[in-house]
């Protein structure tokens, strides 16, 4: 229930906040509540994650995203996540989730967040997503031009290179993906 009424404080305070450009950051803030500990009493790992979901919920409704995402029926959806736990967060600390985008390619937009508190950093990902319709993916390209952005991605930063590479290479290893046929899987 506590995810439901934190997406409702995000909405409502996205409708007040300013409008956000395709590429800028969002800034939310949040306090670890008791229901967000795992039994060591710090934030549970699964709710990085979900507290990431309503930093892109930010990003789509104050992009002005919102509108095409319900005209077209879109989904947006997470295919791959690189995160890096780098303290606890422990119950009532205050913490700042930023998120943005920061680049696309022909299929996939990447973005990244990183969630802070006292000014240190405590989880840092960077997510692969798209958004899907009726007829499958949606180009990126189809979303910058849905929200009038002119210009073209940013470059993706040379570290996430190597990453977006890997799963690339794991996604055409049969022995991980049954649906290609077998052969040597070199990773």
């Amino acid at each position: 229930m506590n995810l439901w009424l934190r997406l409702l404080r995000v909405f409502i305070a996205s409708l007040f906040r300013p409008r956000l450009g395709l590429t800028d950051e969002s800034l939310l803030h949040f306090r670890v509540m008791p229901h967000d500990l795992d039994i060591n009493i710090h934030m549970n790992n699964a709710r990085y994650f979900a507290l990431m979901d309503l930093g892109r919920f930010d990003l789509i409704v104050r992009g002005g995203l919102w509108r095409p995402v319900l005209r077209n029926r879109w989904q947006p959806v997470i295919a791959a996540a690189l995160v890096r736990f780098r303290r606890p967060l422990k119950p009532f600390e205050p913490l700042t989730l930023s998120s943005r985008l920061i680049a696309w390619d022909e299929k996939w937009l990447y973005m990244e967040h990183r969630i802070e508190s006292k000014g240190n950093l405590a989880c840092h990902t960077i997510v692969r997503g798209a958004f899907v319709g009726a007829t499958g993916v949606v180009p990126p390209a189809a979303i910058a031009d849905a929200v009038g952005f002119t210009g073209p991605s940013p470059s993706l930063p040379d570290w996430i290179v190597p990453w977006r590479d890997l799963d690339g290479a794991i996604e055409a290893c049969p022995s991980l993906n049954p649906a290609l046929e077998a052969s040597p899987c070199v990773l």
